[in-house]
């Protein structure tokens, strides 16, 4: 394979003098890593298959001297990974993939290899985190605390931001992996998570979708049996996360929620799962502007990286 690259040359002074920072969105497969200060002002961009972590990493270092070369000095590098992992950096662990099904990626360190090849700060955290933190800076979240950012795709992550911070504590949320109501009559699906079978991931995710009914999700039709199971499921989910963070947002990413029939659907099961008990016009009637999708879109990510460097420079 190749890869490519794409190239923004500086044409505004005021941009050529901001700080530089390179992200990397992690995923399983494939690498996005780019050269910014922000949405407005990306100066370069690659992206190339998820091999090994260290041929993986090795490009991506490989860019950002290529880049630095070109452009300057960065400031600050930031990863926004697939996970689990651990973003705690007073850990003996911090920076590295925690066991995961991905080949060869279990235990791997991601953040020393590129603090030996550039001396910089880096910051290092989920890829939903990181999306919440960019959703906050330049999208959807602006002007709003607590931000919660969900993904639901080929699995379901979250990342949550209160005060002005992104949330830790043990770890970092998994919020793919609450259990929920089965009415088992209803849906005797067992569901497809490996740990718990009918956790939210379990009965949610695209790949659950794709089991219980024997096809993608993209190809079934608005008005096919899965949506409405599908959309109670998120919102029995989204329920649960406005009672115990009280979000100010909520902001939807991934295939699943993009289906143009969906979020009408969540939205007013949202309300009939709440029963008027949160007493907030958030919900009770600007629902159209609390469950919302990604301002960023399918940048997300790779801003959130971005995001995660600026995070690491202004953090010490």
């Amino acid at each position: 394979f190749t890869i490519s690259i794409k190239q923004a040359p500086c044409g505004v002074e005021s941009k050529c003098m901001a700080a530089l920072f390179g992200g990397i969105e992690g995923g399983g497969t494939k690498f996005v890593c780019a050269l910014g200060s922000g949405p407005d002002d990306i100066r370069a961009e690659t992206r190339f298959p998820t091999t090994t972590p260290e041929e993986t990493l090795g490009k991506a270092i490989a860019f950002f001297r290529e880049q630095q070369a070109l452009h300057g000095m960065l400031s600050a590098i930031g990863v926004a990974s697939f996970g689990p992992l651990d973003p705690n950096p007073v850990s003996v662990t911090f920076g590295h993939i925690l066991p995961t099904p991905k080949p060869g990626w279990a235990n791997a360190d991601i953040v020393r290899p590129l603090q030996e090849a550039f001396a910089l700060p880096v910051g290092f955290d989920t890829d939903v985190n990181g999306a919440a933190l960019a959703e906050s800076r330049w999208g959807a979240g602006q002007g709003c605390d607590p931000v919660v950012y969900l993904t639901i795709g080929t699995g379901i992550g979250g990342g949550v931001l209160v005060n002005g911070r992104l949330l830790h504590g043990l770890l970092h949320p998994e919020m793919g992996h609450i259990p929920l109501p089965h009415d088992l009559e209803r849906d005797p699906f067992p569901g497809v998570c490996p740990f718990h079978l009918d956790c939210f991931e379990g009965l949610a995710a695209g790949p659950a979708l794709e089991k219980r009914w024997g096809q993608r999700g993209e190809t079934l039709p608005p008005d096919h049996p899965a949506w409405d199971l599908e959309a109670h499921y998120i919102a029995l989910a989204l329920s649960s996360f406005i009672v115990t963070l009280s979000p100010q947002i909520i902001i939807l990413g991934g295939g699943v929620a993009q289906q143009a029939h969906m979020l009408p659907l969540i939205r007013q099961k949202v309300q009939q799962q709440l029963s008027g008990y949160v007493q907030s016009p958030y919900v009770n009637e600007w629902i159209d502007q609390y469950i919302v999708l990604p301002g960023l879109g399918q940048r997300a990510g790779v801003l959130g990286a971005l995001a995660l460097a600026q995070q690491a420079t202004e953090q010490g």
